[in-house]
């Protein structure tokens, strides 16, 4: 008698419990995965094995399937929280304005005699 393994069930990438998931530096997605339970993790795994496959992330992944095994509890925060590799969106209005701009400038006039900055001939 044979026992065949299931395949994982791999999620679509919109169902993962992490959002951008596939923009996480490693770094990041190391505390990320902290916040999710058992289920999460898994869903995460099995996209991973099925698309990218990288394996400083399998390992991560696993060694955190390990960890919620060994009855590690995920951490209270969470997994929609903004990513500090992100930068913040732009406010609507420029910060600088006609009225808080400083004064208009001319490019200097290279290679004229008036212009001190540039080296003159001596001869």
């Amino acid at each position: 008698m044979s026992e065949e393994k299931a395949e994982p069930r791999v999620p679509p990438h919109e169902a993962l419990p992490l959002p951008d998931y596939d923009h996480l530096p490693v770094g990041s997605l190391e505390h990320r995965i902290r916040t999710l339970d058992e289920a999460g993790v898994r869903d995460v795994l099995a996209y991973e094995e099925a698309h990218a496959h990288r394996l400083p992330v399998l390992e991560i992944l696993r060694n955190r399937l390990g960890r919620l095994g060994e009855g590690a509890e995920p951490s209270g925060g969470s997994p929609l929280a903004p990513a500090p590799e992100r930068a913040p969106a732009p406010d609507a209005a420029p910060a600088v304005s006609p009225a808080t701009s400083g004064p208009a400038m001319n490019p200097p006039s290279h290679g004229t005699p008036e212009n001190p900055a540039q080296p003159r001939t001596t001869g």
